[in-house]
């Protein structure tokens, strides 16, 4: 079997390989972009074929930015569109490619690579730990009342939500820069968001409100005139369904909710992708009101290089911790002192005895603050050598805002 990187010639068979392993069709193609894979970069997209030269694998990677906590960015591979011909899987073939694939991202230099897992058993052996998550939220438009805000900061100050902006209904086609400029904004200042290149937005590639799918987009601009957020929806039978709501404002998020949640000729309103903890659920009249559902992993992450990443990524307390960190895909393991001093981190090789045992993958999930150490210990998948050792290191990688990941590849 040789796997190889792909050129501009191998375009259509790539694609073709892509949708015969998942059993699809390809759609008719659309001028100036807008199928998912308008966005791919051939040079980073890889085959696997026989030694008659048949394609039976494929794998590709996206670049883009993650924005890490403390507010790091840094580029990382979006692995995407990974996939085996039926007739040619529980051959090794999987392994193969994603083993080449690790290899070339590493020789790129980079030290994370990141994916959205189609089914879970499958990544966490190449390494990959979920690391992200995210909800749906369901509510009947006659429970949609949002309860008025009670807190203030002061005798004479307003009641804390009050908003002083404005929202205004545009048509997708018309307000893409927009769209580009404040998501940008948003991912920016938001743990675990990847960046959308321009190259995404100019080709339409991806999901919507990026695709050329029909979305009215509720733009809030604040006192001055300038957008500062906005949610993409959708009406179909009696269901308004927002497909993103990007801001990194309460304020804001909580009067982009209430405009869609007053929508009129509407039964209920979904919305796709809620963070962990938001406090939009106690912001209704009726606690109740909110359904949950589709609460799911999103983001996975993959460390390629354990002390480039800890001492990338900013830290919110001092301490140290001995991490020894298993890697069984690739063969490897280390032990690390992890010392934090002033939010920055240092980490190197030691022989000093562990605090705690994890896999690639556990760290992988613990790394953008979204999952507790102390969860991945009482599920038995930490080992702890000393105890204490469990509550430092839920500190140390605590975040004051959960990550988040809307961006679909």
């Amino acid at each position: 079997m040789e796997i190889r990187s792909t050129t501009d010639e191998d375009l259509d068979v790539f694609v073709d390989t892509v949708h015969a392993a998942f059993g699809l069709f390809p759609e008719t193609p659309v001028d100036g972009g807008g199928q998912w894979w308008s966005a791919l970069r051939t040079d980073r997209c890889l085959l696997a074929l026989t030694e008659d030269g048949r394609p039976v694998g494929t794998a590709a990677a996206y670049a883009f930015d993650l924005t890490l906590p403390g507010g790091a960015l840094v580029p990382v591979s979006g692995v995407s569109s990974v996939g085996v011909l039926p007739s040619h899987r529980r051959q090794g073939v999987l392994s193969a490619v994603m083993r080449h694939q690790l290899g070339d991202l590493r020789a790129r230099g980079e030290f994370l690579a990141v994916l959205l897992a189609s089914e879970a058993p499958i990544y966490g052996r190449f390494g990959y730990g979920p690391a992200t998550h995210t909800s749906r939220l369901t509510v009947p438009r006659h429970k949609a009342a949002l309860a008025v805000p009670l807190a203030r900061t002061g005798d004479d100050a307003p009641a804390t939500g009050a908003d002083n902006g404005s929202v205004e209904v545009l048509r997708r086609d018309v307000c893409g820069e927009i769209l580009e400029e404040v998501y940008d904004r948003y991912r920016r200042a938001q743990p675990g968001a990847l960046s959308r290149p321009h190259r995404w937005w100019a080709l339409r590639a991806g999901q919507p409100p990026i695709s050329p799918a029909p979305r009215y987009i509720a733009v809030h601009r604040d006192a001055d005139g300038v957008p500062d957020g906005y949610a993409s929806y959708s009406i179909e039978s009696g269901t308004l369904t927002v497909d993103e709501t990007i801001t990194t404002d309460d304020t804001v998020f909580t009067a982009l909710a209430r405009f869609v949640l007053g929508h009129d000729l509407v039964s209920q309103v979904v919305f796709k992708h809620v963070p962990p903890g938001h406090p939009l659920r106690w912001q209704f009249a009726d606690f109740r009101a909110g359904e949950v559902s589709g609460d799911t992993d999103w983001l996975w992450v993959r460390l390629l290089d354990v002390p480039g990443a800890l001492t990338a990524r900013g830290w919110s307390m001092d301490g140290e911790l001995v991490l020894d960190v298993e890697d069984p895909f690739l063969g490897e393991g280390g032990r690390y002192l992890l010392t934090v001093r002033d939010g920055k981190a240092d980490c190197v090789p030691t022989d000093r005895a562990p605090d705690l045992s994890l896999d690639v993958s556990d760290l992988g999930s613990v790394y953008l603050g979204g999952t507790a150490p102390s969860t991945l210990v009482r599920a038995g998948r930490i080992r702890v050598h000393r105890p204490a050792a469990v509550v430092l290191a839920d500190a140390l990688f605590r975040t004051e805002r959960a990550p988040h990941c809307l961006h679909w590849f």
